[in-house]
């Protein structure tokens, strides 16, 4: 009995270790649902393994990114400091913020790769069904 309770006096310490208080501060999405074909020549590119497409939407334009063949992500280009007019760039699976210098992990979810900054990129989710793919933030 004495481990038990041990055990879940450690797992509920190890939990409330993390701090989320920055977190509350960063940009949410936007409201944001649309339909778009693979087969649309201009995103072409986004067919391939690796490969990307921009689209009009979201605050600064979105990213669809072709992870592997079938998983699709879909990003805001708006820098989450929301401090640049300049969308975001991509390269080489990360996201800049070419005000900041800041970066962001495709494969991590948006994440943060540059010490400092601490808000995640706005992703939004991604179904394919067929060629069809919607994004949405829902």
């Amino acid at each position: 009995m004495y481990k038990k309770m041990m055990l879940i006096i450690c797992f509920s310490l190890f939990i409330n270790c993390s701090d989320t208080t920055n977190l509350t501060n960063c940009i949410r999405s936007v409201n944001l649902s649309f339909i778009t074909d693979l087969n649309n020549p201009a995103l072409i590119n986004a067919q391939t393994p690796g490969g990307f497409a921009e689209l009009p939407g979201g605050v600064k334009g979105i990213l669809l990114f072709n992870k592997n063949g079938k998983d699709f992500v879909a990003f805001d280009k708006l820098c989450p400091k929301n401090e640049c007019e300049t969308p975001m760039i991509f390269e080489n699976r990360l996201l800049e913020c070419i005000c900041h210098e800041s970066k962001y992990s495709l494969d991590f979810g948006g994440g943060p790769q540059t010490d400092g900054f601490e808000c995640p990129a706005i992703q939004y989710n991604v179904t394919k069904n067929g060629s069809s793919i919607r994004i949405s933030n829902f």
